[in-house]
């Protein structure tokens, strides 16, 4: 009997690890000094973000880009699909005229403060070289540089963005006219 008595349990831990769902990597929280949210609101995000972008612009000789309220209301639109639905990814747009580009973050609510979010992206600055996309990554990912070749690609001119939160992440999207990141150019 015993043997039957382990297939019983065997077969058991089968039907329960197929029915178990992987959850993946644990969620990270990051730890913050003051327990208090970040401050939120539109005109500390238009701040933040102008001058987190045009500051790396200037260091590399790229004239400023100017706020775009139609760019923060299409970002605002996107920013809150991805707080409904929790799906972190680029949206789907068309190729050609009417494309814009864009630079997406997640984090924990509250947790950041917006020039900590544009400056994350700002710091992909350690591995970019100025060639030819793909090509602008010293570590040949050039995922790990597109945010910032978007920041400082010489022929964007606007920049609009949005925040929206979901149950446990925040989410900034930050879209851009003419868009960059151009397969064959360099950002300036």
């Amino acid at each position: 009997m015993r043997p039957k008595r382990h297939a019983v349990a065997a077969a058991l831990a089968l039907l329960l690890g197929a029915c178990s769902v992987d959850a993946g990597p644990p969620r990270v929280v990051e730890p913050r000094v003051d327990a208090a949210p970040a401050a939120r609101g539109e005109a500390l995000l238009r701040a933040a973000m102008l001058d987190g972008h045009n500051r790396a612009r200037a260091a590399v000789g790229v004239p400023p880009l100017v706020w775009d309220d139609a760019l923060a209301a299409s970002a605002q639109e996107y920013a809150r699909e991805m707080a409904q639905t929790g799906r972190f990814a680029h949206a789907e747009q068309p190729q050609g005229p009417g494309r814009e580009g864009e630079n997406l973050f997640t984090g924990t609510r509250g947790a950041y403060r917006y020039d900590e979010m544009v400056q994350l992206w700002v710091d992909e600055q350690r591995d970019f070289v100025n060639r030819a996309v793909p090509g602008s990554s010293r570590s040949r990912d050039w995922g790990g540089v597109a945010h910032y070749v978007q920041i400082v690609w010489r022929d964007t001119k606007r920049v609009g963005c949005a925040t929206a939160s979901g149950r446990e992440d925040d989410f900034l999207v930050c879209r851009y006219l003419p868009p960059g990141n151009v397969v064959g150019q360099t950002a300036f």
